[in-house]
């Protein structure tokens, strides 16, 4: 599956897709947020739940309406966080959670139980275990040699196993994950994996509960490579997509980083347009300072900002 995974990976590499475009990557981070709160219980619609990111008034309960303003915040954040630090994991808690528990960015201090119908499901480590579990999982996250993608299907299991927070672990597990791989492969800030797991929420209860009967997550990693390689899919099965001169600009900036380039380098990447296309392209960046021009003709070079 890792390597089905990898190979999809390039496949989208190649098609320009890493950085999908504007008007998708809107509608994927509006059904992310939308699927993460319904696993958890919020009422709100896609469609209330785009009239908030738009500033619109929305009627809804108000723990719901707070639910999704503070992952809004957070998911636009996600360039600020530092996915192998424990300090960044709690400030993510802190702005997900902001005004709806006490204790939003702080580890619980009190024993929980997760209760299904009117069993136990799980019962998690006691609250002295919490910073000791928490700095061996960052530190397995940073320093060990297991892929990225299977890292992060660890790191997701053991936070709902380890249920650090008093609330809002499902969320913070699910994002942590998407943070971890956004890392390494920047196509997955934009995926909808939650829309996938919401859709086969049962499933995904039943490995996390398959991986604690166990003692090993190996059930639950196969779910999440599973949820991922789909998520990849639906992404290369997007017909006609086009992209737009900004689209273009951003993506080609993950490649020439902070080097100088030209135009035909630009255009060497983007095969699809005209050479006057990648001209107005980088007439328009250097127009709007996205990048820098030095030079004339022949010698011209750019650079971004």
């Amino acid at each position: 599956m890792v390597a089905s995974i990898s190979e999809k990976i390039g496949v989208v590499n190649s098609a320009h897709l890493n950085k999908p475009p504007t008007e998708l990557r809107k509608k994927n981070r509006i059904k992310t947020i939308h699927s993460s709160l319904e696993i958890e219980g919020n009422t709100l619609t896609i469609e209330q739940i785009t009239a908030i990111i738009e500033n619109k008034r929305v009627i809804g309960p108000k723990k719901d309406i707070l639910e999704v303003k503070n992952a809004i915040t957070v998911y636009d954040c996600l360039d600020n966080l530092n996915p192998y630090k424990f300090e960044s994991f709690c400030e993510a808690h802190g702005i997900l959670m902001n005004g709806l528990i006490e204790s939003a960015g702080s580890l619980r201090n009190k024993s929980v139980g997760i209760v299904k119908a009117s069993e136990v499901a799980h019962i998690a480590p006691p609250s002295d275990m919490l910073k000791p579990l928490m700095n061996n999982l960052f530190d397995y996250l940073e320093n060990d040699e297991d892929l990225v993608l299977i890292k992060s299907c660890v790191f997701h299991y053991e936070i709902e196993f380890i249920h650090p927070f008093i609330d809002g672990n499902g969320r913070m597990g699910r994002l942590w994950q998407t943070l971890i791989l956004k890392d390494s492969y920047p196509v997955f800030e934009y995926l909808p994996i939650e829309t996938l797991i919401k859709e086969r929420q049962e499933q995904y209860y039943e490995s996390l509960g398959k991986s604690d009967n166990t003692g090993e997550s190996t059930a639950f990693i196969e779910f999440m490579l599973e949820i991922i390689l789909e998520s990849l899919e639906e992404l290369l099965n997007i017909q006609n997509v086009s992209l737009t001169n900004i689209d273009r600009i951003n993506l080609f900036k993950s490649i020439a980083k902070n080097d100088y380039f030209t135009r035909k380098e630009y255009l060497k990447n983007f095969r699809e347009i005209s050479s006057a296309t990648a001209s107005r392209d980088l007439n328009y960046a250097v127009k709007n300072e996205i990048i820098e021009k030095i030079g004339d003709k022949n010698t011209t070079r750019y650079k971004y900002k």
